[in-house]
C-alpha cells in the first residue's frame, strides 16, 4: 500500500509540472550576434512594448538611470576591444545602462551585469566607459524597444536604440586594420600564394598601401602555377586602381579566358564590362 501511495504522489506531481500554465512574456528576450570587421559583438536584451502609453518622460524617466530594456541587464560584449568617442572599451561583457534626456542620451558600459535591472548601489568605479549620444526624431513610431548594430563597415558600426519617436545612435570603431596586419605579418613568414592573394585583395578593398597590394598579387600569381581567373581578375583591378589601364587590359583578357574555361560566367561578364570600361 505504502508503495502504491508512493507511486501515486509521484505520477501526481508529473502531472502537476506537465499542466502548468505557458503565458508570453510582456517583454520577450532578443539576442543578437553580428561581426563586425573581424570582431564579434552579442547583445541580449528584453524588448518592452509601449502599448499605448508615453515612453519617455513617463514610462521611462528623463534624467534617471534606465536599464535600457527590461527585466534582466541588457548585455553587450565584444571580442576585442573597441574604441567609442575616443575612448577604449576592453574587450568583454557589460551591462548596458542609459540615462535618456531630450536631444542627448547618456550611455554607460558597466562591470557588473548580474543585477535585475539597475543596481541596488551604483557604484562609479564599475563604469568602464561612460559617453553620450544624440538623440533623433524619427516620424514612424516603433511599438517594442529595438536595439540594433547598423551602419557597418570593416572598421566600426553604430550601435542604435528605437522606441517611440526616438532613435539613438553610438558608434563603436573595432581594430580590424591592426588584427588584419597583424594577421598578414605573422602568415608572411612563410606565406602560400592563397596568403598572398588574401592581402593583396585586403590592400585593395581597403584604399590602403596599393603599391603592396600589386607586389602581393604578383608573389600570389608566382605562387600558384595554374593561375586561377579570380587571382587574375584581382591583379587587372589593381593595376588599373594604380593608373596601368593597357595592364590591366591585357591581365584582364587572361582573366576572361581562364573564366570561359572554368564556366564562370559571373567573371567572364566582369571582365568584359572592364575591358570595354577600360578601354575608353
Amino acid at each position: 500500500m505504502k508503495n502504491i501511495l508512493i507511486a501515486f504522489t509521484i505520477l501526481l506531481s508529473q502531472l502537476t509540472l506537465e499542466a502548468q500554465v505557458r503565458i508570453p512574456q510582456q517583454s520577450p528576450k532578443e539576442k543578437i550576434n553580428q561581426t563586425v570587421g573581424l570582431t564579434d559583438v552579442e547583445i541580449v536584451y528584453s524588448r518592452p512594448s509601449a502599448r499605448d502609453r508615453i515612453v519617455y518622460g513617463n514610462l521611462v524617466p528623463f534624467g534617471k538611470l534606465w536599464r535600457t530594456g527590461a527585466n534582466e541587464n541588457t548585455v553587450i560584449s565584444f571580442s576585442d576591444d573597441v574604441v567609442i568617442a575616443g575612448k577604449t572599451l576592453k574587450k568583454g561583457k557589460y551591462a548596458l545602462y542609459t540615462i535618456p534626456n531630450i536631444q542627448t542620451w547618456e550611455v554607460i558600459f558597466y562591470k557588473t551585469i548580474d543585477n535585475w535591472g539597475n543596481p541596488k548601489v551604483f557604484d562609479e568605479a564599475n563604469v568602464a566607459l561612460r559617453t553620450t549620444a544624440k538623440e533623433i526624431a524619427i516620424p514612424n513610431a516603433v511599438e517594442s524597444f529595438t536595439i540594433g548594430i547598423n551602419g557597418l563597415d570593416t572598421n566600426g558600426a553604430n550601435l542604435q536604440f528605437s522606441w517611440e519617436h526616438s532613435l539613438v545612435s553610438l558608434r563603436f570603431d573595432v581594430p580590424t586594420h591592426k588584427m588584419t596586419m597583424a594577421s598578414i605579418e605573422k602568415v608572411m613568414a612563410g606565406p602560400k600564394g592563397s596568403d598572398y592573394y588574401d592581402a593583396a585583395q585586403y590592400f585593395y578593398q581597403s584604399n590602403g598601401d596599393s603599391i603592396k597590394a600589386s607586389e602581393y598579387i604578383d608573389k600570389a600569381l608566382d605562387l600558384t602555377p595554374e593561375k586561377p581567373f579570380f587571382y587574375l581578375r584581382l591583379k587587372s583591378l589593381i593595376q588599373a586602381k594604380n593608373g596601368d589601364k593597357k595592364g590591366a587590359i591585357d591581365t584582364a583578357k587572361q582573366s576572361l579566358a581562364a573564366a570561359e574555361t572554368a564556366g564562370n560566367q559571373d567573371y567572364v561578364k566582369l571582365n568584359k564590362d572592364s575591358i570595354n570600361e577600360w578601354s575608353k
